[in-house]
This record gives C-alpha cells, sequence and structure tokens, in this order.
C-alpha cells in the first residue's frame, strides 16, 4: 500500500508498523479543503488494508494547529446548494465511519488548536493525546450550524450528556487539561511532549498482540455502531441548516472578524 495520492495528508513510516499521519496544509493552520474533506473520507480504509501498518498516529503538521476546521470561504460556498450539501454528508459521514470501521488503533497527538473535522479526528481516535495548553472547541452554534459531524455519536459517551450539552451549545473553548478533566480526551501532557508521547504509545501498541488489540477495539465500537443512527441524524440536521440565514450570517461574521447577528 502507497499514500502517493494524497495531497493534503503526508506519511512517515516508523518502525513496528507505526505510521505517522501528519494533516499538511500548515499556512492554513491545516485548515479542512475540499480536497483534505475528501482525503478524510477514505484514508482510514486505506490504512486499515495497509499490510504495513499495525498503528497509526495523525498529527497537525508545523506548530500552530492540528486542524483548524472546514475553510470557510469553501463552506460559505456550499450554503443553499443542495449538490454540495449531499457531499458534504457523504465525506463526513465517511470519516466517521472510516475511523470507526478501521480495526487498527488510532492514536491523536493534538499538538495545536483543533476545531471542525479536526476536532471530529481528534476525539474519534482511540486514544487522544493533547497539550496541556492546547485549545479545542466545537464550534458550530457561532456560525449558525447544528453540531453534527461527529460530537453526537462520541461527546455524550466521553464526558456525559450534561457536559456536551454545555459545551456544545455555548461554543465555548476549553484547554487540554480541562479535556483531560472532563474525559473528553485520553492524556493531556505539554504541549512540546505531545507528538513522542503518541509515537511512544503507539509503539508499545504496535509491539504486542495485534488480533488482541483490533478486536478489543472493534468490540468497544459496537457502542458506536450502535449510535450511527442518532449520528446520522445530526448530520442531515446539520445540513439543513445550511439552507438557513443563520449559517449565512454566521460564515460571513466570522470572515468579516465580526460578531453575528442572529435574527
Amino acid at each position: 500500500m502507497t499514500f502517493e495520492k494524497y495531497e493534503r495528508l503526508s506519511f512517515e513510516r516508523k518502525d513496528n508498523g507505526v505510521l505517522l499521519v501528519s494533516i499538511n496544509r500548515p499556512e492554513k493552520h491545516n485548515a479542512a479543503d475540499s480536497v483534505m474533506l475528501a482525503e478524510f473520507a477514505t484514508v482510514w480504509t486505506d490504512i486499515a488494508q495497509d499490510p504495513d501498518t499495525r498503528v497509526a498516529v495523525i498529527t497537525g503538521s508545523g506548530d500552530r494547529a492540528f486542524c483548524a476546521g472546514g475553510d470557510l470561504g469553501e463552506e460559505r460556498d456550499k450554503l443553499n446548494d443542495f449538490p454540495s450539501a449531499v457531499g458534504v454528508w457523504q465525506e463526513a459521514r465517511g470519516l466517521v465511519a472510516g475511523m470507526i470501521e478501521c480495526d487498527k488503533p488510532l492514536i491523536s497527538a493534538i499538538n495545536g488548536p483543533a476545531a471542525g473535522a479536526g476536532l471530529a479526528v481528534a476525539l474519534l481516535a482511540d486514544i487522544s493525546i493533547i497539550g496541556e495548553d492546547v485549545k479545542v472547541t466545537d464550534g458550530h452554534l457561532r456560525i449558525g450550524l447544528a453540531a453534527g459531524d461527529h460530537a453526537a455519536i462520541i461527546w455524550p459517551l466521553l464526558c456525559g450528556m450534561a457536559k456536551s450539552k454545555y459545551l456544545l451549545l455555548t461554543a465555548d473553548q476549553i484547554d487540554g487539561r480541562e479535556a483531560e478533566r472532563i474525559g473528553l480526551v485520553s492524556k493531556a501532557v505539554p504541549r512540546e511532549r505531545v507528538l513522542e508521547e503518541a509515537l511512544e504509545l503507539a509503539d508499545r501498541i504496535a509491539s504486542g498482540p495485534q488480533y488482541a488489540a483490533q478486536w478489543t477495539k472493534h468490540a468497544l465500537n459496537n457502542w458506536l455502531r450502535l449510535a450511527m443512527p442518532t449520528f446520522e441524524s445530526s448530520l442531515g440536521l446539520e445540513l439543513l441548516t445550511f439552507f438557513s440565514p443563520d449559517a449565512h450570517e454566521g460564515m460571513t461574521a466570522f470572515l468579516e472578524r465580526r460578531s453575528p447577528r442572529f435574527n
């Protein structure tokens, strides 16, 4: 298996079958444009089918962000465009389903801010390592969208319904320490240690029994499979808000660096 077709993701093979995947658009804070979103929908299947990979670690290129979410310039162009909304639904579902169905362990090294699709990748990983001072947020409500791309399927399982509703309805930012405290991530470490910690853990798992690791993950992910109808509903409702005036105002205000005025 080679990964040469990918433009926004880069790959580096480490010892013992560890594959380092880097979100590679550092000049844009690794924001997910249409190319990257399409690659997020396919890369997990390719990793699952790669005989040389035992464990994959995903991180952000550079030192400014893990992934700053969707490219809002592109996202605004999709508003009130039904074919584009269908495409978003397919790609967003592919990202979530692909990570759930990839039996090989996935570890996220959250080395900078994460939002949107980047936060989905960060939190759907089997183990998540975050910098203590790194800020994360699900900011859908800030731009007039329902929180649909991953939150309904995983947040209540990670940190409970009360914290999920609080953080999703307020779109508040939290740092890595708080994310670890409430159970949203696996572990918080000093930012300079994030990738090292993730790679050490990946090497440890990759050196162990592979069927046992993969089948343990597969069994645990049945909880997420049970929640797929909830996720698909939330994703559909998010895309329904693509046709609302609130979404246009929210995205425009964000791009213009002003506060939105929702009617």
